[in-house]
């Protein structure tokens, strides 16, 4: 998964929003789990910008929220 501007999670409705949150976490449990074990290579980069991408959804949800 590509990371994302807020430009483009503000184009994003609510629905949209919770699906890709779920995408992103699943994402993010499969890299910790091969982190756990030692086989993460390439990819350990990817950890902490996934965080972040989740973060910044559910900080467009709570403003949208908040908008209502």
């Amino acid at each position: 998964m590509t990371r994302l501007s807020m430009k483009t999670i503000r184009q994003l409705n609510e629905k949209d929003l919770r699906s890709k949150i779920q995408e992103s976490r699943s994402e993010l449990a499969k890299l910790k789990v091969d982190a756990s074990k030692g086989t993460l290579r390439k990819e350990s980069g990817k950890l902490k910008p996934i965080r972040h991408d989740i973060a910044r959804m559910l900080t467009r949800i709570n403003e949208m929220k908040k908008e209502k």
